[in-house]
């Protein structure tokens, strides 16, 4: 699999951009070129770290087909642009959420199909049905919900949900554009040979990204306390024991070296990506290890009330993954927590009006 340029689309944001520089850091005989619409509030801070690491920009957007046709050759497609939060489309018309995800998804499968290029799908974990995932068996610990080891469903177990857990039910419209965009790969390799894989995240998390209520939680809750803004817990009692794995960035760039080494493996199969129990935390205890990292204490409210689209403990069973490349997460939640506090802490006065909006 030639790797000469690879191109990577919604690369001015928080995981597209990282990847971009940690690939032409580590292969600087490479072309890496990012295509991005800058439309997300701070990406744009990305510009000069790209700029830095030799990564060409482009701002074009993956939802107009001529913006992708009119870049140069490319060998590799890494598609990490999309709307990523599980809220879109909830309270008015899905459209945008679909155009973009769904649409623009095959805008870049055919761009790498009229180049002959190999595809990354960036997925998630949100393919998973939501009614499926909150019938898990789980008891109430004294800081989270933990899963128990005999479940009614195949694909789940303590140590979470495994690529095998059954897909018939509701997912939110991000997650079934998701879905959908990954059996339309699927299609791709088996048509035209496409080589392909699908990694299905958790919650990537670490320094650069810009997190809101809906999507960047650990980022959201350092940056709350750092400048002293309430939070909330909301849904399943409101007592913050709602739990995710997490995964750092950069532990997902490490991943997609030993990904890229193995092309006899990019068959379109899919693949759970995540921290897994090791790494993963209710929010109660991400609470706590934010009070540690910054010293500071904030008020955190309550509402009980769970919003549909709200799924009581999800983590990564990613023992697929970890076989078959020999890979491990290697940075824990404190880790994480330790490393975004340090990057607002570094450009604080930069990022204090995007987080404090």
């Amino acid at each position: 699999m030639n790797l000469d340029r690879i191109l990577v689309t919604g690369g001015a944001g928080f995981v597209g951009s990282h990847l971009a520089q940690r690939l032409k850091q580590e292969h600087p005989d490479r072309e890496v070129l990012v295509l991005d619409n800058l439309l997300r509030r701070g990406s744009e801070l990305n510009l000069p770290k790209l700029r830095e690491a030799g990564v060409v920009f482009v701002h074009g957007d993956i939802r107009c087909r001529e913006d992708l046709a009119n870049l140069p050759p490319f060998d590799l497609l890494i598609e990490c642009s999309a709307e990523p939060s599980v809220h879109a489309g909830q309270s008015g018309s899905p459209l945008g959420l679909i155009n973009l995800n769904l649409g623009g998804t095959v805008h870049c499968l055919e761009a790498a199909r009229e180049r002959g290029a190999a595809l990354l799908f960036l997925s998630t974990s949100r393919v998973y049905p939501i009614a499926a995932l909150n019938a898990a068996r789980v008891h109430e610990g004294e800081t989270r919900f933990v899963l128990e080891e005999e479940q009614d469903l195949p694909g789940l177990s303590a140590e979470g949900t495994s690529e095998a857990f059954p897909l018939e039910g509701a997912r939110s419209f991000y997650g079934s554009t998701k879905l959908a965009g990954e059996l339309l790969l699927q299609e791709y390799v088996f048509s035209f040979g496409m080589p392909a894989l699908i990694n299905r995240c958790g919650v990537l998390a670490g320094p650069g990204q810009m997190g809101k209520v809906d999507q960047g939680v650990v980022t959201l809750w350092v940056a709350r306390h750092i400048f002293g803004i309430p939070l909330q817990y909301t849904g399943w009692g409101g007592k913050g024991k709602q739990v995710r794995d997490m995964l750092h960035v950069e532990d997902l760039f490490q991943l997609l070296q030993k990904q890229l080494a193995r092309p006899e493996l990019w068959d379109g199969r899919v693949y759970n990506v995540g921290g897994g129990l090791e790494v993963s935390a209710s929010l109660l205890e991400l609470t706590g290890l934010c009070r540690q990292a910054t010293g500071k204490e904030i008020p955190i409210g309550s509402s009980p009330k769970t919003n549909p689209v709200d799924v009581r403990i999800y983590l990564s069973d990613a023992r697929r993954v970890r076989e078959e490349f020999d890979w491990s997460p290697q940075h824990s939640v404190r880790d994480i927590v330790t490393a975004i506090r340090d990057w607002i802490e570094e450009n604080r006065e930069e990022l204090r009006p995007i987080f404090c909006s």
